[in-house]
């Protein structure tokens, strides 16, 4: 392992942009079971242009709420609140993450794309198999290749190893951990225990690839390993392989998916998808 890489990889993850301040402070309110409608709604009333976002989203067809909705008030009211800071943490991550990011071959746009549709198939997931207690999971695959943002340079650099090991037949992941001593998934869960995230949600990052290695607060995970299959599959975001990638056996069985069940849940997040704003989506 090159420590000097490491040290250097390190550096730019404690560099890495804060949590937009917004979507930190109503993160912290998870934990506060006495939170309120008003104290949310005092937080998004200083930001116009996110609250504009987060209604016209609201008002989608995903959503399919019968009346049009006005207000942040309102919106809490239809949706609930948990459903609220994902919305708000959607539209805090939108920017940074339509970034064309280099050495896994995305153009602008398509790590955006790749991770709302992640999203999608991770709630399709959840509701799916009725797993309760699982509003977190659509913020764990939005996020589950915020990593890629830092380790792009890296991998660029190395691209050639990476390619001559894939050629091999080691999967990507696999190659680039063996290559450059970490990678996108590891590097992503540092980010996001930097932003203090509840450890579940770092789990879930962390073993999104490797499903197997995870000990502890495994459902998340195992949710969005299947997620990111199936996100792959309607052909958002890219298998840097080049090839079809299937969900983990031990997962699968897990969760209880026979191969019928996957094809169903990438017919509903390809519907869901396109349900979802133009505004959300482009870029």
């Amino acid at each position: 392992m090159n420590e000097d890489k490491i040290k250097r990889i390190m550096a730019q993850v404690k560099s890495f942009p804060g949590m937009p301040v917004t979507a930190a402070k109503l993160l912290k309110m998870l934990d506060n079971p006495d939170s309120t409608a008003a104290e949310i709604e005092e937080i998004l009333r200083y930001d116009a242009g996110l609250t504009a976002n987060i209604l016209k989203l609201t008002n989608s067809a995903y959503f399919g709420i019968p009346s049009k909705v006005s207000s942040v008030r309102q919106a809490i009211m239809m949706l609930g609140w948990k459903r609220l800071l994902q919305l708000v943490m959607t539209m805090c991550m939108s920017t940074v993450m339509k970034k064309p990011i280099v050495g896994y071959d995305l153009p602008q746009g398509a790590l955006w794309r790749h991770s709302v549709a992640v999203s999608v198939a991770a709630e399709a997931v959840v509701k799916a198999l009725k797993i309760p207690e699982a509003e977190e999971v659509f913020t764990a695959a939005l996020l589950h290749d915020v990593g890629k943002l830092v380790l792009g340079g890296f991998v660029k650099n190395d691209m050639d190893q990476i390619k001559a090991m894939v050629a091999k037949g080691i999967a990507f992941e696999v190659a680039e951990y063996m290559v450059i001593g970490t990678d996108h998934a590891e590097i992503g869960a540092n980010i996001l225990k930097k932003w203090d995230f509840p450890q579940d949600l770092v789990n879930a990052v962390n073993w999104h690839h490797d499903p197997e290695t995870c000990e502890n607060h495994c459902t998340l995970s195992d949710i969005v390993h299947i997620a990111n299959t199936v996100g792959l599959r309607i052909g958002f975001g890219r298998d840097t392989e080049g090839a079809r990638i299937e969900p983990s056996p031990s997962v699968t069985d897990r969760l209880g998916l026979e191969p019928v069940d996957i094809e169903v849940l990438v017919e509903q997040t390809f519907e869901g998808v396109n349900k979802l704003s133009d505004e959300l989506m482009v870029g």
